[in-house]
């Protein structure tokens, strides 16, 4: 028997509400050995108080060795298993801007980059220009037409757009265009079989032509292809847990995420405050509730240690209203690790706290990878969150005589 089918046999409905607050890319490194790592360093009074009244751990999200993409991660939090369902980012990206994936589809994360005369990469992500020069950039692009195929070109959020190739016959194996390094040119697109070089070809003539159309852009004057992917079909949020849930997101990709799955997208503003508002405001209505924080992960991502501190100092100054309206779970964790040393996802396991009432406490006090190692949760995988959650809820039933 699966989990998914265990956790349909055993749910309950009680009414209990659970909150999982997501940090992305929350764990971290210490820069020198021996030294703390972000979350160490930062001054978190209200996520020690969550510890000393929960239990915590370190969660695996993939395998150990395995650093996982921000999908991966974030649907071993909501209880998939990332081996089992490996969804691509452009799907993510695509739904996370309400846009209707058809069968016929291939959807395509789009980051726009710098490229120096010789067409080698010199910044990834373009400088992180503004969505509104993003916007502007991708109203130019949709004047490229390819032969064979129409063409979806939609803004995302600063350096990020996403593409929909859509003809008969597309495939979705095909290789990512960004080498993930500066000092090299953009990978050529290849597929995999038949159908993927068919989407190969036609992204490889989408990017020649994005290039003559950028070269004279200031900062952004290429874009590189990532996470080519069809939409899948997978059993929903709902279908599996009996839960009423809603995502509060900012980024479009994580609440492509939680869409993916059946979750109700809620209005999560601009910061973490507006959306713990609207938890506020939501909360009668619904009994899961997703949060999600970006800049922990982007603030490792850019190598910047005393910024990744800082955004888990910001994170801290909101539990204590979260906590007020009283969940009866409240789970804290992040997706994957991101240490700010290494500039980017990394394997290490993801400090977690789970709180309620039904917690068996363990000794930790502080809210830190070298303490979580010592949590009652110990090292776990990722996918049993959910499980976790549902029975420190009350929702899960016996199992068996």
């Amino acid at each position: 028997m699966s989990l998914h089918s265990l956790i349909r046999e055993l749910r309950e409905n009680n009414g209990s509400k659970i909150v999982l607050l997501v940090a992305d890319g929350l764990g971290g490194l210490p820069m020198e050995i021996g030294g703390k790592t972000e979350l160490e360093s930062a001054h978190t009074p209200n996520l020690d108080d969550l510890v000393r009244d929960g239990v915590c751990g370190l969660s695996t999200p993939v395998l150990p060795g395995i650093a996982p993409g921000s999908g991966p991660g974030h649907l071993a939090l909501f209880g998939y298993d990332p081996l089992e369902w490996r969804i691509g980012r452009g799907v993510l990206e695509a739904l996370g801007i309400n846009f209707p994936v058809s069968e016929d589809d291939v959807a395509i994360r789009g980051n726009f980059c710098t490229v120096d005369a010789n067409g080698l990469i010199k910044d990834r992500r373009a400088g992180r220009p503004s969505t509104e020069k993003c916007i502007a950039v991708c109203n130019q692009l949709k004047n490229i037409k390819i032969p064979g195929a129409e063409l979806f070109i939609e803004p995302v959020k600063e350096h990020r757009f996403v593409l929909v190739i859509r003809a008969k016959g597309l495939g979705d194996a095909v290789n990512d265009t960004d080498p993930q390094a500066v000092g090299v040119k953009p990978l050529v697109a290849k597929g995999a079989d038949g159908p993927s070089q068919k989407t190969a070809d036609l992204a490889n003539a989408f990017l020649r032509e994005a290039a003559k159309m950028l070269g004279n852009e200031a900062g952004i004057n290429m874009a590189t292809l990532r996470g080519f992917a069809k939409n899948p079909a997978i059993p929903t949020f709902k279908d599996i847990y009996g839960l009423n849930a809603l995502a509060l997101a900012v980024y479009p990709m994580y609440r492509g995420l939680a869409r993916l799955v059946g979750m109700q997208i809620g209005d999560a503003g601009s910061t973490l405050n507006d959306q713990v508002e609207s938890l506020g405001n939501a909360w009668k209505d619904h009994d899961f509730f997703f949060l999600h924080f970006k800049y922990t992960d982007s603030t490792g991502e850019d190598g910047n240690f005393p910024g990744k501190v800082e955004m888990i100092e910001r994170l801290d100054d909101v539990i204590p209203k979260i906590r007020a309206l009283k969940p009866d779970v409240f789970l804290v964790t992040g997706d994957h690790s991101t240490p700010s040393k290494l500039k980017g996802h990394s394997w290490h396991p993801v400090p977690t706290i789970l709180q309620a009432a039904s917690c068996r406490t363990d000794r930790v006090s502080e809210f830190g990878e070298s303490q979580c190692l010592a949590g009652g949760l110990g090292q776990f995988e990722a996918k049993y969150l959910m499980s976790l959650a549902m029975a420190h809820a009350g929702r899960l039933g016996k199992y068996g005589a």
